[in-house]
């Protein structure tokens, strides 16, 4: 058990957010703590393609750029990239949410295509929604986060099932380090509700992705019980260890004898 105490809130700081628990002590999210703690190879190569193709597909206007102008809009190339990719992912979310709730929308010619593959996927699995964007969290372990989605969906058998679900937006498709995101909200502890009071989670059956995309969706089924929990925490571990891990290297030692007289080595030629 962690020090932590009820009940969580999450804080938003312009397109950021974080979460503290009652005491206003912050709690580690669950992306925070999968980006501290996983090593993401994959990223490696985005950031390099990012920057190629900003190059590339700008070459006439950097060339006419000072050279530290022209690097430093190399350099910011990829989060322009990312950036816009969260902004995307962020209205989708957005929409999507108003869109389960019944509400009308107006949507952006630019994301007509997220939104109708959105929409295809509600009704082609006749979705009933549980929760909608609520924030969990675990006073067992230390963490909380935002999950998207509870639905009861409707299976080619007949069966409802419910799930718990993770809307995705990336191009890039579904990674597996969801296994541990979708297992640490399975298993969190409480989650808040609109009044702000906490409840125990409900049981999920299954847990998934909904990769929402231009040209449709796809619903990806993920393993993410116990097992993925318990190698949670371990990724958890190692994201406090690099928060904590400068505490660990001490300030340098003085010599006993700093005005000593110095040592003197003489080398002599073999031979001699």
């Amino acid at each position: 058990m962690t020090t932590f105490k009820p009940s969580v809130r999450r804080k938003t700081a312009g397109r950021n957010h974080y979460y503290v628990d009652g005491n206003g002590t912050r709690m580690p999210g669950v992306t925070t703590i999968l980006g501290n703690g996983l090593p993401k190879k994959a990223l490696i190569n985005w950031a390099a393609n990012a920057t190629a193709d900003a190059a590339v597909n700008g070459w006439d206007e950097l060339a006419e750029l000072p050279v530290a102008t022209r690097l430093d809009r190399l350099k910011r190339a990829r989060y322009n990239d990312r950036d816009a990719a969260a902004k995307r992912g962020t209205d989708v979310h957005g929409l999507a949410e108003q869109l389960v709730k019944g509400e009308r929308v107006t949507v952006p010619e630019e994301l007509r295509g997220h939104v109708e593959a959105y929409v295809r996927f509600l009704d082609d699995w006749d979705v009933e929604l549980v929760l909608v964007e609520f924030v969990v969290a675990s006073y067992r372990y230390g963490y909380a986060g935002t999950c998207d989605l509870i639905a009861d969906l409707t299976m080619p058998d007949g069966r409802v099932v419910r799930w718990l679900l993770d809307i995705k937006t990336t191009r890039s498709g579904v990674y597996g380090e969801t296994a541990l995101q979708l297992a640490a909200y399975r298993y969190a502890d409480v989650y808040l509700t609109a009044d702000g009071t906490e409840e125990p989670l409900p049981v999920v059956e299954r847990t998934g992705v909904v990769h929402v995309r231009a040209d449709g969706y796809s619903l990806v089924p993920v393993t993410a019980g116990e097992q993925q929990l318990t190698v949670f925490r371990y990724v958890q571990q190692v994201a406090r260890f690099d928060e904590e891990s400068r505490g660990l290297i001490g300030d340098e030692l003085t010599p006993p004898h700093p005005d000593g007289e110095i040592a003197r080595v003489i080398y002599e030629r073999s031979g001699q």
